[in-house]
């Protein structure tokens, strides 16, 4: 046991016993939702994970640990805590250390799930690569971590204030298969389409278990991303995002916003300019990638 990890006493029960578990980051509560929905909505995913049949495991960094299942009231904590660190996997040490509260991203998650010994991750959208990442080299830690960590991860895609073609043909390059349940366009997390062919498709999470089984198996070192469409009656249409992504981005390069503060801030703003349009769309998204996430969970122990 990693003298830096904190399993909660269920997780560890669930973990032990063979049962499905399912990963949760905590960055959407510390960085991507005002109080109190943050804490509604993180309560409300783990509360759809338990409904499909696996245990919830939402990951932070707390009083110099990594800890796996946070309890409500730590969520609580967390949702309304001031100075959390937006932790990437270059800040792990540093909070650590300093025992800092930290809030994980998709990439810290991923380390500290596979250091428990859970399979399967839940999230909103990955990072990937930048738009201006030619000049700016502003791509995200969540795709080289991807490549070596083994993991599935459920998402709603490349978040769409990213350049969602050079981060497909990053993770190619990076050997990362990337498959989106139920259809063929690869989603842009805010809507179902992208303008791009999802690399591959597979209609059930019995095939997507069997998939995770393969890879590994074979000794493929590294994630699958299986992007699972916003629903339907959620989405908003790519072209009125579109508009909001680029004034959020003009914005941003005004106050000159940098580095891990932009998604936050760019999703803020998208907020505020669609009369909370596109956070509605987020919590369902998410929501709806918890429930596919604890299927394939529970598929994947069988």
């Amino acid at each position: 046991m990693n003298t830096y990890l904190q399993i909660s006493p269920e997780v560890q029960e669930a973990l032990a016993t063979g049962n499905p578990v399912v990963a949760l980051e905590s960055t959407i509560i510390s960085h991507g939702m005002p109080w109190p929905q943050n804490a509604a909505t993180a309560k409300a995913v783990e509360a759809v994970v338990r409904a499909h049949g696996a245990v919830p495991a939402t990951i932070a960094i707390r009083d110099g640990f990594c800890k796996v299942g946070l309890t409500e009231d730590e969520i609580d904590d967390f949702a309304q805590a001031k100075g959390v660190w937006k932790v990437s996997l270059r800040d792990m040490p540093y909070v650590i250390a300093k025992k800092m509260d930290g809030a994980t991203t998709v990439a810290t998650t991923m380390r500290i799930a596979v250091m428990a010994g859970i399979s399967v991750f839940a999230t909103g959208g990955i990072g990937g690569v930048h738009r201006g990442a030619e000049t700016t080299m502003d791509i995200s830690a969540d795709l080289t971590e991807m490549s070596q960590t083994n993991v599935a991860i459920v998402a709603a895609g490349v978040k769409s204030i990213l350049d969602i073609g050079l981060t497909l043909e990053y993770l190619e390059t990076l050997g990362v298969p990337v498959v989106t349940y139920g259809q063929s366009e690869f989603p842009s997390f805010y809507s179902t389409k992208s303008g791009f062919q999802s690399p591959m498709r597979e209609d059930s999470v019995e095939g997507l278990a069997q998939m995770l089984k393969a890879k590994w198996a074979l000794g493929l070192n590294g994630s699958v991303l299986i992007a699972n469409p916003v629903p339907q009656e959620y989405e908003m249409p790519m072209e009125v995002v579109e508009e909001h992504i680029l004034a959020a981005l003009a914005a941003a390069e005004k106050q000159g916003i940098r580095g891990k503060e932009v998604t936050p801030f760019i999703l803020k703003f998208i907020a505020d300019h669609t009369q909370g349009e596109s956070l509605e769309a987020n919590i369902a998204l998410i929501k709806n990638n918890a429930k596919v996430a604890a299927k394939i969970a529970v598929a994947f122990t069988q």
